[in-house]
């Protein structure tokens, strides 16, 4: 964590200091797990900010940073420190939060925006980041082979998502990733269709897009698999999504643009005839939260980099008739990539 503030405070300007309110951003610097608090971080000191009820857990989880008690407001911590701007994170704090700030800091004291600065050292994931996400992509590769035998025509969405979350929870995770989407049928053609109570019938594509955290970090994968037989039509765009996901896949390295990697699959996709039915990104970042920077994107021309995790989804969508996604999450190394995600993806039937 030291290293981390480290980092973001050498991208700043000496008479600057950082509030880090964003429970994301919080996690990330301090290794606290709870929303209520905020960091202070200043070129000599950092603090964490917050009141009696979590002291105990303050000073386990984040020893390196000074407890301060936020119930006596920030004027006299301030007093303290040199530095007269301080840097917010202006996606996070709200406009009324915000002027109470403001009206509450001394008059030589500004607020400034510095949501890049603060979110910029996440976009590289050390070592131990990268083995915590993989351990967490892991809990999704066996919740996918658990989950395969509890697909059968009339069990319905809600019941398979919840029992993919169930089981996640099972495994160690703390939490959910993001809502399970789970679309059967011609609601496959919904990329975020999150669980109905529509029965699985046979004949249907069913997509399930699902993801957990372990140890603060998200993991996130997409298969599509058929219930019984399906038809030449379903089985083509599977098999164009593949192939557009693998291509894409094989493309990744250090030094190229996020945007040419999107090229790679949209391209597939398009030649096939059926590029308008791929309306989204290829893929973002994950990390501490489900969608960071980086994104695979036709508009992202970020350079990839060693230390970028992304995720490669490129997928097929026709209303009224159904849809199909597949979706990896790699780990982007001097030479390459290692894909996290070992989950078949040549068309299970089941």
């Amino acid at each position: 964590m030291k290293q981390r503030i480290e980092k973001l405070i050498s991208s700043i300007h000496d008479d600057e200091a950082v509030l880090v309110t964003s429970y994301p951003n919080i996690f990330y610097y301090s290794g606290f797990t709870s929303p209520d608090a905020c960091l202070l971080l200043t070129h000599d000191e950092s603090y964490i900010l917050t009141d009696s009820r979590y002291f105990i857990q303050a000073r386990e989880e984040a020893p390196d940073l000074k407890l301060y008690n936020i119930s006596n407001g920030l004027d006299s911590l301030l007093k303290r420190i040199a530095e007269k701007n301080i840097g917010y994170e202006e996606e996070h704090l709200t406009v009324a939060r915000h002027r109470k700030l403001q009206k509450r800091l001394p008059r030589e004291f500004e607020l400034v925006k510095m949501q890049k600065n603060i979110n910029a050292p996440r976009r590289i994931k050390g070592k131990g980041e990268i083995e915590i996400i993989a351990a967490a992509e892991k809990i999704g590769d066996m919740a996918f082979l658990h989950i395969l035998d509890y697909i059968k025509p009339g069990v319905s969405e809600r019941e398979i998502a919840l029992e993919l979350e169930f089981y996640m929870k099972r495994q160690g995770a703390s939490a959910l990733s993001f809502d399970t989407i789970c679309a059967s049928g011609v609601r496959s053609a919904m990329p975020h269709g999150t669980a109905s109570d529509k029965p699985i019938e046979k004949g249907d594509l069913l997509t399930l897009d699902f993801g957990c955290v372990y140890k603060g970090y998200c993991s996130d994968m997409t298969r599509t698999v058929a219930v019984g037989k399906i038809g030449e039509k379903q089985k083509e765009i599977y098999d164009i999504v593949l192939k557009a996901q693998k291509e894409a896949i094989s493309k990744i390295k250090p030094g190229l643009k996020c945007s040419y990697i999107d090229s790679v699959a949209r391209k597939i996709i398009t030649d096939a005839g059926y590029g308008k039915n791929f309306g989204h990104g290829l893929g973002h970042s994950v990390g501490v939260e489900i969608h960071e920077m980086p994104s695979l994107s036709p508009k992202c021309d970020d350079i990839i980099k060693s230390g970028h995790i992304l995720t490669v989804e490129p997928g097929i969508y026709i209303e009224n008739f159904g849809g199909v996604r597949i979706e990896d999450l790699v780990a982007v190394e001097d030479n390459g990539i290692v894909n996290l995600t070992n989950s078949e993806k040549e068309l299970i039937i089941v």
